[in-house]
């Protein structure tokens, strides 16, 4: 069954390359499609979709996030999968 959240991750998560890590991991997994981007200073935005499988284990690296990476706060929101999406990178 496919899955779908928004995740919104503050911390030390702008500048250190969180996002093209994100991509790299995302890209291990199978069927996650979504996006990624800097939503303010100290802010990311991503939206996750895929497997149960996939959608938790990409939950759970968004709360670690790279090795230069803190996350102090991350919030999920269950949101409806959007069939369109076909892979995950970031956007602007």
């Amino acid at each position: 069954m496919e899955m779908a959240y928004l995740v919104k991750i503050e911390g030390r998560v702008t500048g250190v390359g969180f996002r093209y890590s994100a991509v790299e991991y995302a890209s291990e997994l199978e069927t996650l499609r979504g996006y990624i981007r800097n939503s303010g200073y100290g802010q990311v935005e991503a939206l996750i979709q895929g497997s149960d499988e996939d959608t938790e284990m990409m939950l759970d690296w968004l709360g670690q996030g790279p090795v230069c990476a803190r996350v102090d706060d991350i919030s999920v929101e269950r949101v409806p999968v959007d069939p369109a999406r076909r892979k995950f990178a970031i956007i602007r």
